[in-house]
């Protein structure tokens, strides 16, 4: 029987890609508290427990995965973070 194209699937798809992304905010001396939650809820969507959680590690160890997932998503809440003036970026989560 001869092999069919187009009922074997491809397994060599790139897995950067497809690994998820992480949202990372840093430490910088300039926001307040405060106003780092109020951008961790209107921007991820926290609720206020969860922005606080977030905010105490970014103040106490510099920094904070805040999201994790597909790449295009994540350009996108680290391009509103920076709007924010926070400092935000894209690792990949290898």
């Amino acid at each position: 029987m001869a092999n069919n194209p187009f009922t074997e699937s491809d397994t060599s798809t790139s897995v950067a890609t497809e690994a998820p992304w992480n949202v990372i905010v840093l430490n910088d001396p300039v926001n307040l508290m405060s106003y780092v939650v109020l951008v961790f809820r209107r921007v991820l969507g926290f609720d206020e427990d969860t922005a606080r959680k977030h905010m105490l590690e970014v103040h106490e160890e510099g920094r904070s995965i805040v999201w994790g997932g597909e790449r295009e998503k994540a350009e996108n809440y680290v391009h509103e973070l920076h709007k924010w003036q926070l400092n935000a970026r894209l690792e990949h989560d290898a």
